[in-house]
């Protein structure tokens, strides 16, 4: 978010001006009335996270109407804090940025939670809020963060040095991101793709199936996770195995097993399966299975159902 007090745009991180999608934010960051460059996060919110593909339905609007604003509220978590009345605070320490940062927000950083009364709808979320941020006791105390970061319905950590500068476009070694996979499918290879870059000459972007009713349905896509050898290899046995081409994409016959390691599942349309894995990567080949012995919708299911349980929020 860059703000003078008297107008406000945000940007994503590919610098694109999305300010027109998200009106409650840009009132949001008027209303702090200083010159100001906030980093940080917007997601769909009520009284908890919501599924990313709700915020999903603001991108590419040209217009947001009312009913996309009540169907879809959202909340900026304000991160770091670059620029503040004329002053660049790039090269100040973390917790320096952070304390600025806090009295900036002020009010805006105040719990989303509150009691209700039976019957009582709940009030809705501050729009700009300041992310939850501790100081580490010890390893242990990573875990404890995490699992509570999940519960949340947040994707993970990001364990931050509290002396480091704000460093433009990369994290380094000073910012690690910290997560853990939800859970993993054993799920076979139905196309594969030539990648970007170095392996543009090879088969590494591998589409994935599950069973339903005994057909093959479509879950994903994942192209990290396997070495340059086993794409090599993998390259070999997809040509060997293709049949059809489109493009640079090979449908291929469904005998590779991989086992998927995931972050969430969302419901989605683009896939055949109805579900969609965010964040997939390939843990292993599973040469000990066939396609018959892949994981099915009814455990997809059962995985995107528990995790609807584990993110709902508290209720007295």
């Amino acid at each position: 978010i860059h703000t003078d007090g008297r107008e406000a745009r945000i940007y994503s991180r590919t610098l694109d001006n999305i300010t027109h999608r998200f009106p409650e934010v840009e009132a949001a960051a008027l209303q702090l009335g200083r010159s100001a460059i906030l980093d940080g996060e917007i997601v769909a919110f009520r009284d908890h996270i919501l599924p990313f593909a709700i915020i999903q339905t603001r991108l590419g609007r040209r217009k947001v109407t009312p009913k996309l604003l009540a169907d879809a509220p959202v909340v900026f978590f304000a991160f770091d804090l670059l620029y503040l009345d004329g002053e660049s605070l790039f090269e100040r320490p973390l917790l320096e940025r952070r304390e600025q940062l806090a009295q900036l927000v002020g009010a805006a950083g105040a719990p989303a939670r509150r009691e209700t009364t039976a019957g009582e709808a709940p009030a809705a979320p501050t729009v700009l809020r300041l992310a939850d941020a501790s100081p580490i006791r010890d390893a242990a105390h990573v875990d404890e963060l995490f699992d509570a970061a999940r519960a949340r319905a947040n994707e993970g950590l990001v364990v931050k040095d509290p002396q480091s500068i704000y460093t433009p476009g990369r994290r380094g070694k000073s910012w690690l991101k910290y997560k853990k996979a939800l859970a993993t499918l054993d799920c076979v290879v139905t196309a594969a793709q030539y990648g970007n870059g170095k392996r543009r000459a090879v088969l590494s972007d591998l589409t994935f199936a599950v069973l339903r009713e005994g057909e093959l349905v479509n879950i994903g896509k994942a192209y990290s996770g396997l070495t340059d050898v086993e794409i090599a290899k993998m390259t070999e046995h997809f040509q060997a195995t293709t049949l059809e081409r489109h493009g640079p994409v090979h449908i291929v016959k469904p005998t590779v097993v991989l086992e998927i390691a995931f972050d969430r599942i969302q419901e989605s349309k683009r896939h055949k399966a109805g579900y969609a894995l965010r964040f997939p990567r390939i843990v292993r080949i599973r040469d000990d299975k066939t396609a018959s012995d892949v994981s099915t919708i009814d455990e997809v299911r059962r995985i995107y159902e528990g995790q609807l349980v584990r993110e709902a929020p508290a209720k007295d």
